[in-house]
């Protein structure tokens, strides 16, 4: 039985604007660009999701919707620095971390004697030593496994912490909406909504091979992940070679433009994705992948060094789709990525000033 926290930030890179710039503390802030260009937010803070601002919301349309926005350009070097931090008070407890984001962190204390193995106990310190050394908040889950955890720390945010005990697994997962199982987006969850799956306890009313009918290869996944039931392990050593969000739909899609619809949700996820990760200064290409009703697929690639826009993977689309020209049931969007960047003392210490 593993011991699983889940180490989420609050609102991590505007709170560490407030933290430089406490003349900001209270107003709506959103991290992007300038209106008039095609920029996207990275995050906003509480205040401005009180509007309806969002991550990966196009700039102007974050400034119509909350007039007195205050928009502040990322300083990435500043976040990584903040981050570097956090990870150094986590690292107090164990060297068992699994970094998912700057901003977030699975952390296995299955071995960790400090506070009797308790973690609860360890999980409260942790964030008690963010606030206390850094002037930030992080809210936590801690459970069994990676699935449970995350789950958990967002469900008393912000700096808040929720257990799940061995004991009330399967209580606490039968009510869990299904958007809530890892994977599970927009299309999926609505094909699961058409089948009268709502629930985790809906879904743990079939059996694998019932489930494989309508998901395929996923159907285990689902029939473990419906069940509280997640077997990864945490992993302190590996690096992402790309990032890639795809959807496969329930109809062929016909046509080019049916094609192009889907992009902006794609987008807006493979936005929020490359933000939490934050992989903007290792983006080396963009990628669309297509799907035809025959199962073969085709990718077009291009070689880029910035976060692509909507209109990039537009652009990409309709080539791949001209080579056939049939209908597609998958369509995906992404970028490759290079190897981290090394970062020294010296040079962290100068960006820093600079960002501040």
């Amino acid at each position: 039985m593993r011991k699983i926290i889940h180490i989420d930030m609050d609102c991590f890179y505007a709170a560490v604007e407030v933290k430089y710039r406490p003349e900001l503390k209270g107003k709506p802030l959103g991290i992007g660009g300038p209106p008039n260009t095609r920029s996207v937010l990275c995050t906003a803070s509480y205040e401005a999701r009180k509007f309806g601002v969002r991550s990966a919301m196009p700039s102007s349309q974050a400034v119509r919707l909350c007039p007195q926005l205050v928009l502040i350009p990322p300083h990435f070097d500043l976040y990584k620095a903040e981050s570097r931090k956090v990870r150094e008070i986590m690292e107090r407890f164990t060297n068992k971390i699994e970094p998912l984001s700057l901003d977030e962190a699975y952390l296995d204390v299955t071995d960790c004697e400090q506070f009797g193995g308790s973690a609860t106990l360890i999980a409260q310190e942790i964030r008690r030593l963010i606030f206390t050394e850094l002037n930030l908040t992080a809210s936590a889950g801690v459970a069994p496994n990676k699935f449970l955890a995350k789950i958990a720390s967002d469900w008393k945010k912000p700096n808040g912490q929720f257990v799940v005990r061995p004991q009330d697994v399967e209580t606490f997962v039968k009510d869990l909406p299904v958007e809530k199982i890892f994977g599970v987006g927009k299309v999926t969850a609505q094909k699961m909504h058409d089948l009268g799956l709502r629930t985790c306890g809906d879904i743990q009313k079939y059996t694998v091979l019932e489930l494989s009918h309508w998901f395929g290869s996923r159907a285990a996944e689902l029939y473990d992940f419906s069940r509280g039931i997640d077997h990864r392990e945490v992993i302190t050593e590996w690096e992402r070679k790309s990032l890639t969000v795809e959807e496969t739909y329930n109809k062929d899609l016909p046509t080019l433009q049916d094609c192009l619809k889907t992009l902006p949700s794609l987008y807006e996820d493979f936005v929020r994705r490359m933000d939490r990760g934050q992989y903007h200064d290792r983006i080396k290409g963009l990628v669309i992948k297509l799907k035809f009703f025959d199962f073969k697929q085709t990718t077009h690639e291009e070689v880029i060094s910035e976060l692509p826009t909507l209109q990039d993977f537009e652009r990409l689309l309709e080539k791949a789709w001209n080579r056939r020209g049939v209908p597609v049931r998958l369509v995906g969007l992404g970028v490759r990525l290079g190897t981290q960047k090394k970062f020294s003392s010296e040079s962290d210490s100068s960006q820093l000033k600079f960002a501040i």
